[in-house]
């Protein structure tokens, strides 16, 4: 397939848009080179979607959108999210073959390399989410190709890497294209690529860890020692905000980080209390994590316009939590998906709410009293005065009016704003043109899902972290201990690099939460209770939760709690792992998920249900044949292979 060929002519990427031929371009002309960025790109188009939506099912998001909601609120999702499935395939996975034999041609061993590793990454992403799927005939050409178990799958994807090291230990011919001209992620350092390879077989053997006998602690560590040495051998796939041009697929702009594309493009998701707990309370602490602003997002709020309309002065009200595990006491009342979308006040704007329920009303009353806003009441009426320049809930139920204190998500792009004026150095969201003129920011947005935000594809801290948990496991405290404080330091210090060039270049004019840290403030944060302070202290769920943090909008969160059973407690004598995190009370999917007890397997997410459109409708003979339970409601608690601890566990599951 030439998908890709048609879109290497417009982008503003010095990659993205060389062709040379222009006019007829196909399989056999594309050069190697000019297809690789794209490979790249639509990989992290399929990345951002899978970490966002695994994201909201490991409570690292709250959505009032559907779909996610259906995942991060009431776990009721009926059919499978085609997103991740579809770009895989369509975008990526049907250009690796071309890739690899357009390379193979003329020896061109770093791309074939390069080719085996997106194989790795894709498919191995696949069997995370989906399970069993098509893999040995997946792009062989084949219309309905044949299903493989995961077992099949996870052992190609190592082969795979094993080929990658060995390819690029060669040297390629001096006449084919060096691998820098068309790598937008490591800028063809082959040594980045290698390091790369040896982590993605670290992450990959550890998701072995419920299986005696195939879980090798030594052969992890090994691999851990030829993968990143530091932040320096990060593999990331750059966001930029310098173009307009969107895809063709799905129309989200080419240059943005693919998290932003999912997680703040639009104005649905918000951080989840469970994850502002963490970034707020670690350990039971009660000491904020330096990271927590710059993850948090925030909004102006006290807003007071000058004479021109422009804000001559502000606060910044910074976001809570949305409550979807513990009391959920807003969602419960104004339903799953209820959290609105804030508006601005071009103008002073009162607004009536009536409020039978006199508790309600008083407590109403109070809240707009302690907001410092003008209000009258006539019975049951509250009528309340939001200033010009105020960011505010344009809706009469006053269950919605505080809704202001969920900011949410969203960041702009010059593709995405919908604000001609507004420059490629801010990336704030405005909740209107009016609001930009004013200068009225209502999101700051956050670290990880800004256009801008670097795509984390493999990094050091996060093999730290899984050097911490091998050590763990083995009884090792002291070098668990090493590696957990190596693992939080490298996060910080990654964060506060990026941090410090955005302020570099110009995005902290408008978005105080793109500035760099306080290093006191990192400091104490290292030095407190929320951090553990000797090895005797570490737990497992100290390790798994600070990784929690660090990985945020990650697919490795969702493996992770699915590794741990969440917060069962019953893995290897390590106890809760993820206290707090069970089924909220908006929790409604007893028909997907019917395991009575938190120890079934079968009492969580495991899995998503098979895209209907793309193998349900047109290929279900051959899903049915390897599993007959593919279109069972509950196929969304059926564990995958490698959550399982034996063979015959997983094949009980795919048994009639």
């Amino acid at each position: 397939m030439g998908s890709l060929v048609v879109l290497s002519s417009a982008s503003c990427k010095k990659w993205l848009d060389v062709n040379t031929d222009p006019n007829t371009p196909n399989n056999g002309s594309v050069l190697i080179q000019n297809r690789l960025p794209w490979i790249e790109h639509f990989y992290q188009y399929t990345s951002g979607v899978s970490n966002f939506r695994t994201s909201a099912a490991a409570g690292v998001f709250y959505s009032s959108a559907a779909a996610a909601n259906a995942l991060s609120t009431t776990w009721t999702t009926t059919t499978g999210n085609t997103t991740p499935y579809q770009t895989w395939f369509v975008e990526v996975a049907s250009n690796l073959n071309d890739l690899y034999n357009s390379a193979q041609q003329s020896n061109a061993y770093h791309y074939m390399a390069v080719a085996d590793v997106f194989h790795a990454l894709g498919f191995m992403q696949m069997l995370d989410i989906y399970g069993e799927m098509p893999y040995k005939a997946a792009i062989s050409g084949v219309a309905n190709p044949g299903f493989d178990d995961g077992k099949t799958i996870y052992n190609g994807c190592m082969a795979k890497l094993n080929e990658a090291i060995t390819l690029f230990g060669k040297t390629q011919d001096a006449a084919t294209p060096t691998l820098a001209a068309g790598d937008l992620w490591n800028g063809g350092d082959v040594s980045k690529w290698l390091k790369l390879c040896w982590g993605l077989k670290a992450r990959y053997m550890l998701k072995l860890s419920k299986k005696s006998d195939l879980y090798n602690a030594d052969s992890i560590l090994y691999c851990l020692s030829k993968g990143p040495q530091s932040n320096a051998d990060n593999t990331i796939g750059p966001g930029y905000n310098n173009s307009t041009v969107t895809d063709y697929l799905l129309g989200d702009p080419v240059v943005t980080n693919g998290n932003f594309d999912y997680a703040a493009y639009g104005s649905n998701q918000r951080i989840s209390q469970y994850y502002y707990n963490l970034l707020t309370n670690m350990r039971g602490a009660g000491v904020v994590d330096p990271r927590m602003t710059k993850i948090v997002p925030s909004s102006m709020s006290n807003v007071v316009l000058d004479a021109s309309g422009r804000v001559a002065s502000n606060t910044w009200s910074r976001s809570v939590g949305v409550d979807s595990y513990g009391a959920s006491t807003r969602l419960v009342k104004g339903g799953a998906t209820s959290i609105i979308t804030p508006s601005y006040a071009t103008a002073n704007t009162n607004i009536t709410y009536a409020i039978a329920d006199a508790t309600d009303r008083a407590n109403f009353i109070a809240a707009q009293t302690a907001a410092g806003r003008t209000f009258t009441t006539s019975g049951n009426n509250v009528t309340v005065t939001y200033k010009a320049g105020s960011i505010y809930i344009n809706s009469t139920n006053y269950l919605y009016a505080s809704d202001t204190i969920y900011v949410n998500l969203r960041s702009s792009a010059l593709a995405t704003s919908g604000i001609a004026a507004q420059g490629a150095t801010d990336v704030s969201w405005y909740a209107s043109a009016a609001a930009f003129t004013a200068g009225v920011v209502a999101s700051t947005g956050s670290f990880q899902v800004r256009p801008v935000s670097d795509q984390e594809i493999l990094t050091y801290h996060e093999m730290q972290f899984i050097k911490a948990e091998v050590y763990m496991r083995k009884g090792d405290q002291a070098n668990a201990y090493t590696a957990y404080r190596a693992a939080i330091q490298a996060h910080l210090d990654m964060m506060q690099a990026k941090l410090t060039l955005w302020k570099a270049a110009g995005y902290t004019a408008t978005n105080p939460d793109m500035a760099p840290m306080n290093q006191s403030d990192i400091t104490a944060y290292l030095a407190s209770n929320a951090v553990a302070q000797g090895a005797g202290t570490l737990t497992m769920q100290d390790i798994m939760l600070q990784k929690y943090v660090a990985m945020g909008c990650s697919i490795e969160n969702f493996n992770d709690m699915r590794r741990f059973n969440y917060s069962a407690g019953n893995i290897a004598g390590f106890g809760v792992v993820y206290p707090g995190y069970d089924r909220g009370p908006l929790f409604a999917g007893t028909a997907l998920y019917t395991g009575a007890a938190k120890t079934d397997p079968r009492y969580w997410m495991r899995r998503w249900s098979l895209p209907t459109t793309l193998e349900l409708n047109y290929n279900l003979t051959n899903v049915l044949a390897l599993n007959p339970h593919a279109t069972d409601p509950n196929i969304w608690s059926m564990p995958v292979w490698w959550d399982c601890a034996t063979d015959a566990e997983y094949n009980g599951y795919l048994a009639k």
